[in-house]
């Protein structure tokens, strides 16, 4: 094994990430960072003409040659840049990827925003006017905090990680996949990972969505689903995921199936 991080959970934001950290914590070859998300390689306070990789290395125990390095920090397929450093810095790295329907995503995003007092509009504004808050600006807090529908275009992502990385080196997952079978999931990314197969696991469940009253209103769905609906379908095509579930890909979703 290598001292460099070789295995990434790449995003994304609200789709099951905390859950899959947990999991890969307990694995006996898998060493993880003192903190859940670094945040390295979508940091533009970075000079990333030569970047202090001992910075990174320095939130994991001291390197053993039997274990394989792991980070999730789940802006990083969005944060355009970041997947691209990580090529830089590891060529060799393997990526995983968990989707989740972007109406959900959406509605989990505003809701831990709007919770931790980050957010103040309405979801209905947010995720129209709203959007201006960060158009034309700089990478930056605005598109971390209020990215609600741009995180949610997925196509975009899915095909900056195929032009960097070979797909052997890629695994797409829908974030249900790990919710509902939690045990052959962690099969597969053991396997992708080139590690052995995970002990008994308890289940892990992240709060992906606190409530904030009613469900979105019908008229914020139907314009999420007129945004999402072509990037989704297109995206999920091409990392070779069943989505068919998802709601913004089924013309009988109801808004209380969007959360």
């Amino acid at each position: 094994m290598s001292e460099r991080v070789g295995l990434f959970v790449a995003g994304v934001q609200k789709a099951g990430t905390t859950s899959l950290d947990a999991y890969l914590r307990l694995h006996p070859a898998l060493a993880g960072p003192s903190v859940k998300e670094t945040h390295f390689f979508d940091d533009e306070s970075m000079t990333w003409d030569a970047p202090a990789y001992e910075r990174l290395h320095g939130f994991y125990p001291p390197f053993r040659d039997e274990t394989l390095r792991f980070e999730a920090t789940p802006a990083t397929s969005f944060w355009a840049p970041a997947l691209g450093r990580i090529r830089r810095y590891n060529p060799s790295a393997r990526i995983i990827l968990l989707l989740r329907d972007p109406i959900a995503r959406a509605w989990s995003h505003w809701s831990m925003e709007f919770h931790r007092g980050a957010e103040t509009l309405p979801f209905c504004d947010a995720i129209r006017s709203g959007r201006q808050r960060f158009a034309g600006a700089p990478l930056g807090p605005e598109w971390r905090d209020y990215s609600y529908v741009e995180r949610g275009l997925y196509l975009g992502q899915v095909r900056r990680a195929l032009m960097l990385y070979p797909e052997s080196q890629l695994l797409f997952l829908d974030s249900q996949s790990l919710l509902n079978d939690a045990a052959g999931t962690l099969a597969r990314i053991a396997d992708f990972a080139g590690i052995a197969p995970f002990p008994a696991v308890p289940e892990m469940r992240e709060r992906q969505n606190p409530r904030h009253g009613a469900a979105p209103d019908p008229r914020d769905v139907a314009l999420l689903k007129d945004l999402f609906a072509e990037d989704a379908r297109e995206a999920v095509t091409l990392a070779g995921i069943d989505a068919d579930h998802w709601p913004t890909l089924r013309a009988d979703a109801s808004p209380s199936h969007c959360i």
